[in-house]
This record gives C-alpha cells, sequence and structure tokens, in this order.
C-alpha cells in the first residue's frame, strides 16, 4: 500500500511541477510518468486521467499557497506589518505564482471543474487581505475612511502584475519596485496622529 501511495503523491507533485513550468497543454502524461519516475499505466491506476490528475494538483497548490499565505497574515505583529510579511516573503519571482499562472491557461480556465480552484483560491487570499486591512482600521493603524475590499484588490493586482512585470523583464527587480509601491501607498493611509 504504501507503495502506491508514494507513485500517487509522485505524479501529483511531478504534475505541480509541469503545470507550473508548461501549462496544461504541455504536461502530457508521458511527461508526468517520466519525471514521477512512473510505469506506464501508474497514472491511471490512481487517476481517472489527466484531468483527474491535474485537478489533485492544482489543489494541492492551492493548500499550499492558503496555508503559507496564512502564515503571515495570521502571525505576529500589527496587521500592516502581517500585510508586509506576506508581499515580501520569499518568493522565486521569475517563475511567477503558482496559482495565477493557471489563470494564463485557457485550457483550465474554460474547464470548469480546473477552474475553480484558482477562483476560490483568489477569492479567498482576497477576503483575508481585505480582512486584515478591517482589522488595521478598527486598531486605528490606517485611515477608517480606507476601503478594505477596494484596497485588497489592489494589493492582489500589484502582486500578480509584479509576477508579470519581472518575467517579462527577466529580473525580480520590478517585483520588488511593484511590493514598495503598493506599501508605499499603504503606508499614506495610515491614521495620522491626533
Amino acid at each position: 500500500m504504501y507503495g502506491m501511495e508514494s507513485t500517487r503523491e509522485r505524479l501529483i507533485e511531478s504534475t505541480r511541477q509541469l503545470l507550473w513550468e508548461r501549462g496544461y497543454v504541455g504536461t502530457s502524461p508521458k511527461a508526468i510518468l517520466s519525471r514521477a519516475d512512473a510505469g506506464q499505466g501508474s497514472m491511471y491506476h490512481h487517476f481517472s486521467g489527466k484531468p483527474e490528475l491535474a485537478l489533485a494538483a492544482i489543489n494541492r497548490t492551492a493548500e499550499e499557497m492558503r496555508a503559507g499565505i496564512e502564515v503571515q497574515l495570521s502571525g505576529p505583529g500589527t496587521p500592516v506589518e502581517r500585510i508586509t510579511a506576506y508581499l515580501r516573503r520569499e518568493r522565486d519571482v521569475l517563475k511567477g505564482c503558482p496559482v495565477g499562472g493557471l489563470t494564463q491557461d485557457p485550457e483550465i480556465m474554460d474547464d470548469p471543474m480546473l477552474h475553480q480552484p484558482v477562483e476560490e483560491t483568489f477569492v479567498w487570499l482576497h477576503g483575508r487581505i481585505a480582512e486584515v486591512l478591517d482589522e488595521a482600521r478598527a486598531c486605528g493603524e490606517l485611515d477608517p475612511a480606507l476601503d478594505p475590499a477596494a484596497t485588497a484588490s489592489t494589493i492582489l493586482a500589484v502582486l500578480e502584475g509584479g509576477y508579470v512585470l519581472a518575467r517579462a523583464a527577466g529580473a525580480p527587480e520590478p517585483f520588488g519596485y511593484a511590493i514598495d509601491g503598493v506599501l508605499g501607498l499603504l503606508s499614506t493611509r495610515t491614521r495620522s496622529a491626533d
């Protein structure tokens, strides 16, 4: 039984990597099996086909991303410090966002089953950032006039756009500038001391 779980895990992990590197179309069953070092029939032993395996891989990526983000957004510090920690956390900027990159894949976005975990992840992330921003307003760290939902959308747009700019430039600096910019804008919304 352990060997079956091990092969299943290798298939999921290989598919996750390939989806991030090559997209859905470029992730062939042959490439998955090769990277997973799995036998020819093993994919169909564990999954009904490539779509089901891709869904397992996307779900795993989304779950891990959420867990990592939650560490920063629920961690120590003020609400703005926690958002800053999330935005400044270590990333492989030139590879892009493992979930955000899936939005550029027409095969994933056209398949409701594969699209759903991508959409749910961004809805969750938007909601979590808005909650932390609202917490910052409530404790007086940010201006009470700040709109948490609109600001969360701005933060997400800058974050995902930062990946695009960095990849286009072939260098991580544009991502850093984008994060610096959104944090600078957020700092102008701090409540001034009376």
